[in-house]
C-alpha cells in the first residue's frame, strides 16, 4: 500500500473523529467522509506502521444516510465533521462510540441504549471565537492547521455573531488595523470573541496583542450598528507569544463587561473568561440526566468539582441539603458565588483551587459528601483526583465527560477502588461535530 493509491473499500464503522473505518490487508484504514455501509473509492493520504489514512474520493455505493452538508465551508474549515450524514446516523455513531469506549477501555459491562439528541442541530452555539490573521481574515482554522479560512457565516453560530464579525472586520479594513501574525509575533488583533444569550443579547470582546487599539470609539459605533442587542464591548489583552485565546486583563470599551443568561431556570452572570455551556438547550438535558443519577432527596451533601460558574452546583442545590463547588479559575469562583446570591440559593458555597487539593481540603474539614459530581476538561482526571474522590467515600459519583476515551480510562480507575459504572447516557451537546458528552453513574460496590 502506498500514498496516492486508490482502492475500493467498504466502510464498517466510525473513528472517534467521525472518519469512517475500513480494513485492507489486515490494516485499519480511516476514511474521511465515509459513512458506515458505503462502498467508496478511497485515495490513500498517509501510510503509517499500524494504520492508514485516506479520504472518500468517490462514493461507489452510497448509504441512505448520506446527505448534502448545506454549508459552503464544509471540508475547508475544521468546525464540523459530520454534515455529510443524516442527523440520525450521526447520533447512532456517537452512541456506539460511547458504548464501545466504556466496554473496551473502561471494562464496564454496560449498555448505552440511547443518545439524547438535539431538537435544533444548527444555530445552537452561544459562543464563538474567530481567529484573525493578516488580510485581514476572520473565520476558522483549516483542519489540523493555523491557516484561517474566511467564513462569512457559520450554521452552528447565532446570526448575531456573523453580523458582529463582519462589522469588526470592516472596521479593521477601514482604519487599517493590523492583524496579529503568529509567525512573527507582530500585529494587533488576535481574535473576535462573541457570546450571545438566550434573550438575544450579545457581548463582543476584541482580543489584542497590546493594551489599546486605534479608533476604539469607531469600533464601538460599528458594532452597535451591527448588533441591536449588543450589551457590551470589551478589550482583552494578550501580549504573550502563544496560542492562548483569552486575555490576561480586560477593559470595558462600552456597556457592560458581563452578559446575563439563563440555564435550568437559574440566572447567571458571565464575564468574558467564565465557562458556560455553549449549547444551553442540551445543557439542560445533560444536567437533568446528572440530577437523575444523583438521586437527591434534599438531605445529601454534594461536592461539585470543576464547577465553573456554578451551573451544575446550583441546579443540584435546589434538591440537596448542602453543595460545595470547587474551581481553579478565580473569576469563575467569584461568578459562581454571585450567581448563588442572585438566585437566592443559600446552601451552596464555592472555593478556589485545584480539584484534588480542594477535595482533600474539604475532607480534612470533615466534609463527607454522599454525592460527588465531576465535570473535568477533555483530559479527564489526574490519578490523585480519582484516589481522593474514592477516599471520601461518596455513595454515588456522577461523572460528566466530554471525551469518551478519558471517561472510560477513569471508569477503570474508579473500578479498581470499588466504584462500578452502573449507568451511562450519551448526550449530543455539539451536533454536526464529532464531539459527544456522556453522563455516567458510578456507585460503591457495597451499596
Amino acid at each position: 500500500m502506498r500514498e496516492r493509491q486508490r482502492v475500493p473499500l467498504t466502510v464498517e464503522g466510525y473513528a472517534s473523529d467521525g472518519a469512517g473505518v475500513a480494513r485492507l490487508d489486515g490494516m485499519v484504514v480511516f476514511v474521511k467522509g465515509g459513512i458506515r455501509g458505503e462502498r467508496c473509492a478511497v485515495r490513500i493520504d498517509k501510510v503509517g506502521r499500524s494504520a492508514v489514512w485516506g479520504h472518500a474520493e468517490q462514493i461507489l455505493e452510497p448509504s441512505p444516510a448520506r446527505t448534502g452538508p448545506g454549508c459552503p465551508y464544509y471540508g475547508i474549515c475544521g468546525g464540523c465533521q459530520l454534515r455529510h450524514m443524516t442527523y440520525a446516523e450521526e447520533l447512532e455513531a456517537k452512541r456506539v462510540r460511547v458504548e464501545e469506549a466504556l466496554r473496551r477501555i473502561g471494562g464496564a459491562d454496560l449498555s448505552v441504549s440511547r443518545i439524547l439528541g438535539a431538537e435544533r442541530p444548527d444555530r445552537y452555539r452561544n459562543k464563538v471565537q474567530f481567529p484573525v490573521s493578516p488580510g485581514p481574515r476572520a473565520g476558522f482554522y483549516r483542519p489540523r492547521s493555523h491557516q484561517v479560512v474566511e467564513v462569512e457565516d457559520c450554521l452552528l453560530q447565532q446570526e448575531a455573531a456573523a453580523r458582529l464579525r463582519k462589522a469588526a472586520r470592516a472596521w479593521m479594513v477601514q482604519y487599517q488595523i493590523p492583524a496579529y501574525d503568529e509567525r512573527t509575533g507582530r500585529g494587533l488583533v488576535r481574535h473576535f470573541y462573541i457570546r450571545t444569550s438566550r434573550a438575544g443579547q450579545s457581548q463582543f470582546c476584541l482580543l489584542v496583542n497590546g493594551t489599546s487599539v486605534p479608533r476604539e470609539g469607531e469600533l464601538v459605533e460599528a458594532l452597535r450598528a451591527a448588533g441591536p442587542g449588543l450589551a457590551g464591548v470589551v478589550l482583552g489583552v494578550n501580549e504573550k507569544r502563544n496560542n492562548v485565546i483569552l486575555g490576561e486583563s480586560y477593559r470595558t470599551l462600552w456597556g457592560a463587561d458581563f452578559l446575563m443568561d439563563t440555564l435550568c431556570g437559574l440566572s447567571f452572570r458571565l464575564s468574558v473568561p467564565s465557562f458556560f455551556q455553549v449549547n444551553p438547550d442540551q445543557a439542560e438535558v445533560l444536567y437533568g440526566q446528572a440530577l437523575e443519577y444523583a438521586a437527591l432527596t434534599g438531605r445529601e451533601t454534594v461536592l461539585d468539582l470543576y464547577c465553573g460558574v456554578g451551573t451544575i452546583s446550583l441546579a443540584m442545590a435546589r434538591a440537596a441539603g448542602r453543595v460545595y463547588g470547587a474551581e481553579v479559575i478565580p473569576q469563575a469562583v467569584e461568578d459562581a458565588a454571585e450567581n448563588a446570591a442572585r438566585n437566592g440559593i443559600q446552601n451552596a458555597s464555592f472555593l478556589c483551587g485545584d480539584a484534588g487539593e480542594a477535595a482533600a481540603a474539604l475532607a480534612a474539614q470533615g466534609v463527607r459528601p454522599e454525592v460527588i459530581c465531576l465535570d473535568p476538561p477533555r483530559k479527564g482526571l489526574a490519578p490523585q483526583v480519582v484516589e481522593t474522590v474514592a477516599g471520601m467515600g461518596p455513595r454515588r459519583v456522577v461523572y460528566v465527560s466530554c471525551d469518551p476515551g478519558t471517561l472510560a480510562r477513569d471508569v477503570a480507575r474508579f473500578a479498581a477502588l470499588g466504584y462500578r459504572a452502573r449507568a451511562a447516557a450519551a448526550v449530543d451537546m455539539f451536533p454536526r461535530t464529532a464531539h459527544v458528552e456522556t453522563v455516567a453513574l458510578l456507585q460503591r460496590e457495597d451499596i
